[in-house]
């Protein structure tokens, strides 16, 4: 499998997943520097940096660096041995079921850009879309009366036109975090109320939408908003998931007592109508053989 491709697949499709390096290997361990695979916001792994219990922690550490948004780099490590120096900014995961050697891997989360509604075609409209592509914005520009993308953290209404009012209602009923609306004060309190924006629903709408710099000029009204965007984002979270971005199953190994995240691909055997997960085959037959029955 070419993962540049599948990389570039999952980008178009915006959907979420790590990208995993390893860049430090020791004896044993099967991986060696320069393997790489991609984590799926299922858990699921394409690609290769280690064996199955190695997978287990990359698992576990990307599901937390799609949460964060911040690349890691997961030290795993056997026993409770810790043969690399301190890192800061490294996570260390100690694979009791690790026959030796360590692993260093880089993960590098890739989350879909924000995705931006822009509706009208204004010059400020324009200028909008323009700048917000430039800062690697999605950018959907809809054709009047249709639904806001699914996916949408904010929507920027710049039509001067009839159907603001019904823009700002979908928008808020959809859950959007940020709705601006390019208008005077007194022209935008009047949409509002067109709009029956509730006074629990107010704080998502800006208008006049932007930072106050003094812009006059289509060009820097589209700089204040998608300014104003930018701090949404990075000051206040707009668009970030709350809980983890997928919550995979996962179970308890009995054997070795680690945290296994559950996929077709997991070792696990049936005990007295009983499903039992594993880190690696070898915790299965190590349970197999203390419980007969086990198949």
């Amino acid at each position: 499998m070419d993962l540049t491709v599948r990389a570039a697949e999952l980008t178009r499709r915006r959907r979420a997943f790590v990208r995993a390096t390893v860049v430090r290997a020791q004896r044993p361990t099967s991986a060696r520097p320069g393997d790489c695979a991609l984590v799926l916001d299922d858990g699921t792994i394409e690609g290769f940096v280690g064996g199955q219990c190695t997978e287990t922690s990359v698992r576990d550490a990307a599901r937390q660096a799609l949460t964060t948004g911040e690349s890691t780099l997961l030290r795993v490590l056997p026993g409770t041995a810790q043969t690399f120096p301190d890192t800061p900014g490294a996570v260390v995961a100690v694979n009791p079921c690790l026959s030796g050697g360590a692993t260093e891997i880089f993960l590098e989360p890739q989350l879909p850009a924000p995705m931006l509604v822009v509706s009208g075609s204004t010059p400020v409209a324009e200028a909008v879309a323009d700048f917000a592509a430039r800062l690697d914005f999605a950018v959907d520009r809809p054709e009047p009366g249709a639904a806001p993308a699914a996916d949408a953290v904010a929507v920027v209404v710049a039509s001067l036109g009839g159907e603001e009012p019904g823009v700002i209602r979908a928008a808020l009923d959809a859950g959007i975090g940020y709705v601006g609306l390019v208008a005077s004060r007194r022209r935008g309190a009047d949409v509002l109320a067109q709009a029956e924006v509730r006074p629990d629903e107010r704080a998502r709408v800006h208008t006049p939408a932007g930072l106050d710099i003094g812009a006059r000029t289509a060009a820097e009204i589209a700089l204040s908003i998608v300014a104003e965007l930018v701090q949404a984002i990075r000051r206040e979270n707009l668009g970030s998931p709350a809980a983890p971005i997928a919550s995979p199953r996962t179970a308890v190994d009995p054997v070795c007592g680690m945290t296994v995240t559950v996929t077709a691909e997991t070792p696990h055997l049936s005990d007295a109508g009983t499903d039992v997960w594993f880190c690696c085959p070898g915790c299965r037959r190590a349970y197999q053989k203390e419980h007969a029955t086990c198949s």
